[in-house]
């Protein structure tokens, strides 16, 4: 399951380096470029609830394999791909594959362990969701700088087939096929509620992964605020249906599960400082220091490998610092982007001491994301894994777009302002989006005592 996870989440991020090969091969436009980039989260966003809902409804085990089918066929799809519209639309396939098959895992987490059994698992599962990031962006590097065989940017989708295979294989042989369970076939499938929280989702991301690059037009900002009332729509209804005994798409006492408000603050906090991270340093290194694909994916390799490896050994860390690790790893996060950006500062490469501020991101953003997803959704009843993992994953995946488009439209009008991009202007920019990235963390560092005095 966990495979499955992260060979999904490699895909959100493994396109942005081999953009720019995309683009030549197959002479797209950037307006295509860009949805051959977006498709993926467009779909994989809007479709997460549903996912969830459908798991609950027919099987988790079931509905993941079937996910986990559509996205192998889909990488086949986008890796043979003889144009930009093809892989658009394939692109947009593998999303919606992705978000049936992502929203099972924890809800088999939720519903097969229990005590210290899931807490070790999700931890495993917050490890490799956020390390997925960054991986995606090293793998990309990768596999475009090798040009296996003269075949360029298709093994960043073809890598996908062997192994989504395998795992169908597996997964058919030790995952429960046996049907959902029976509180959820009584309460449905909530069609309102559906079609409300994905039309809302929809005006959202889409603004968010198109509007920077259409220069944040009229209809952008018409969407976000369509979509803003349509959520407060989706929220009402939801409450009126709750008050009559009705089944709504997200469970009231999901909402309600202690420490569930502040964990979705902080989760979005985190994901949009990761996002954020990611895209600007990958604009900085590629366009501003102009190292290739290769070169710009290995820069993410620490920051990797420090994640997963704390993601997965924080329980373990004396007693006393447990509740001390998710503000202390908002405040090394701050510390650290900001570290970052000024080792970038007038144009340098960085010196060897840059790689001490990657692992300082990676432990600060493990130690904001792991403890806060695994405390918040270990005492959830079984009944409502469903419900939780739609919403957490929903929650992740926009705090990822939302961090994306903020700070990457902060830089990218900050280099404008500057004048030509090269490597002077363009550290500049870093430096901006790098301290309104730690200002970020800083807040996810304060969040809990705030909401706590309330």
């Amino acid at each position: 399951m966990l495979a499955a996870q992260f060979m999904a989440l490699l895909d959100v991020f493994i396109v942005n380096v081999a953009a720019p090969t995309i683009g030549s091969d197959l002479h797209a436009s950037g307006a295509d470029l860009q949805l051959v980039v977006a498709g993926y989260a467009i779909t994989y966003s809007v479709l997460l609830i549903t996912g969830a809902r459908l798991g609950d409804r027919f099987g988790h085990g079931r509905v993941h394999l079937v996910g986990l089918a559509l996205f192998t066929a889909a990488s086949l799809a986008c890796g043979l791909a003889q144009s930009s519209t093809e892989l658009i639309v394939f692109r947009m396939v593998q999303g919606a594959g992705s978000a049936v098959m992502i929203p099972q895992v924890l809800s088999l987490i939720q519903r097969t362990f229990t005590g210290e059994a899931r807490v070790r698992a999700l931890g495993a599962y917050s490890a490799v969701l956020a390390v997925g990031a960054a991986a995606g962006q090293v793998a990309g590097g990768v596999l475009v700088g090798a040009d296996l065989m003269g075949s360029g940017w298709r093994p960043v989708f073809l890598v996908n087939v062997p192994v989504g295979l395998v795992l169908l294989v597996v997964g058919g042989r030790v995952l429960p096929r046996g049907g959902g369970a029976r509180g959820a076939r009584a309460r449905g499938m909530d069609g309102p509620g559906l079609v409300l929280l994905a039309a809302a989702v929809s005006l959202v991301t889409v603004p968010l992964v198109l509007g920077q690059e259409e220069d944040w037009p009229l209809w952008s900002w018409l969407s976000l605020t369509a979509g803003a009332v349509l959520f407060a729509l989706f929220c009402g209804y939801e409450s009126r249906l709750a008050r009559r005994g009705g089944a709504p798409l997200i469970a009231p006492r999901v909402l309600r599960h202690p420490g569930m408000g502040l964990a979705v603050l902080r989760v979005m906090a985190v994901m949009a400082v990761n996002g954020g991270f990611l895209f600007v340093l990958t604009l900085h290194v590629q366009g501003g220091l102009g190292h290739s694909a290769l070169r710009a994916g290995l820069t993410f390799a620490p920051t990797a490998v420090v994640f997963g490896a704390v993601g997965l050994t924080w329980r373990g860390w004396p007693a006393a610092w447990q509740r001390a690790l998710t503000p202390a790893g908002f405040a090394l996060t701050a510390l650290s982007v900001a570290a970052v950006g000024l080792a970038f500062k007038g144009g340098d490469h960085g010196g060897a001491w840059i790689y001490g501020a990657y692992a300082g991101v990676g432990v600060g953003l493990a130690l904001a994301f792991s403890p806060t997803l695994t405390r918040a959704l270990a005492g959830v009843r079984p009944e409502d894994a469903a419900d939780a993992s739609g919403l957490l994953a929903t929650v992740t995946q926009l705090g990822q777009l939302i961090g994306v488009a903020v700070f990457g439209t902060l830089f990218l009008n900050r280099l404008e302002s500057l004048g030509a991009p090269e490597a002077y202007t363009s550290s500049k920019a870093l430096l901006t989006c790098m301290f309104a990235l730690a200002a970020t963390a800083a807040l996810g560092a304060v969040s809990g005592l705030v909401l706590r005095r309330r």
